[in-house]
């Protein structure tokens, strides 16, 4: 079976991983939709949330802005900026706080260096190149008939899966963070607090996917480079 066959063939041992991954990215809809519609009974928005979060932990040089789009809310840990999307930043949904307090836990962990976000900071050059040029090097590796150059892409690619993995506790300590501060703050209580709670696992779960399909992806280069070793 040539290489480039045995590429496509392989192409099985993605398919569990890409299945979870739309599972998770169902999940995490369904999650945001349902309790997007809810407005909790503390009146905050999810700016107000996010605030408040920085201020409990004595943060008073992030920034919060609104961004254009749909589940685009994220940390810039070079500008100092919380990033709310449009139904986040107004909105006084059990989702939105959830959300936006999440995102606030990424400041904190900046804040105090935190250390899987730092490393993470750190390979993040590395997991660039190897998502754009990992595959492309391998294959060009398999056409060349040069096994070493095709574990330079793997290895390349290998730095995604990493990422993947320190992405992990990154995100699941700012939701951590994020809940504790919901609890003991009142933000949210009892079936809210449940709500927000069940929204920030469904968006976990798919750092959990992305693993996943990234692992799956650097098994699938092994075992067309190792099949095409054996011809």
């Amino acid at each position: 079976m040539s290489s480039y066959l045995m590429y496509y063939v392989t192409g099985i041992v993605v398919i569990p991983a890409f299945i979870f991954a739309l599972i998770c990215q169902s999940k995490v809809k369904s999650s945001y939709n349902k309790y997007s519609r809810i407005m909790s009974r503390s009146g905050m928005t999810g700016a107000d949330a996010a605030f408040r979060l920085l201020q409990l932990n004595g943060i008073t040089d992030v920034q919060i802005q609104r961004i254009s789009g749909e589940l685009t809310d994220h940390y810039d840990p070079a500008k100092k900026v919380i990033c709310l999307s449009e139904g986040v930043f107004d909105s006084r949904s059990i989702a939105a706080i959830g959300i936006a307090c999440h995102e606030a836990g990424h400041a904190c962990q900046h804040a105090n260096a935190y250390f899987p976000l730092t490393v993470r900071n750190i390979v993040i050059p590395a997991t660039r190149i190897g998502s754009t040029l990992g595959v492309p090097i391998c294959l060009i590796g398999l056409f060349i008939h040069s096994t070493t150059v095709a574990y330079i892409g793997i290895i390349l690619y290998a730095f995604v899966a990493l990422f993947q993995l320190i992405t992990l506790p990154v995100e699941f300590n700012a939701s951590k963070r994020a809940l504790e501060t919901i609890r003991d703050n009142n933000f949210l209580i009892d079936e809210e607090y449940n709500g927000a709670k069940s929204v920030l696992t469904a968006a976990a779960l798919t750092y959990v996917a992305a693993l996943a399909t990234a692992l799956a992806t650097v098994l699938r280069l092994l075992l067309v480079v190792s099949g095409g070793r054996r011809r």
